[in-house]
């Protein structure tokens, strides 16, 4: 697995979202595993999971945080869920999703042998 960092604009601010172990590590700690969670983020299979969504989101939103804290020496506060919610209704529910996916998507694609 590799960090694998997004980012998307809205309202011109642009948000930062990073899916790595660190977050993979607490989606499993939430989920059981990152499918689990993946398939209630899935919005190609009904109706996305609210909290499911706003929960990845603002893990990876706050790691990319954490990290440019970590980098840069800043002090810039973690997001709070309500918060996510707030840029997750803005840039809408779906778009959201499809995001999400994205993110999770990319950063395992190395992970597979090709031969098996």
């Amino acid at each position: 697995m590799k960090d694998y960092e997004f980012s998307f604009d809205l309202d011109d601010k642009s948000y930062k979202l990073v899916f790595n172990l660190n977050v993979m590590e607490v989606i499993q700690n939430k989920y059981g595993s990152v499918q689990k969670w993946a398939r209630l983020t899935d919005n190609k299979k009904g109706e996305v999971n609210a909290k499911a969504l706003i929960f990845g989101l603002t893990e990876m939103m706050n790691e990319a945080i954490d990290i440019e804290n970590d980098e840069k020496g800043l002090d810039n506060p973690l997001l709070t869920t309500k918060q996510v919610g707030r840029i997750i209704t803005r840039a809408g529910i779906k778009a959201s999703a499809e995001k999400l996916n994205k993110v999770i998507t990319e950063s395992v694609k190395d992970e597979h042998p090709k031969n098996i």
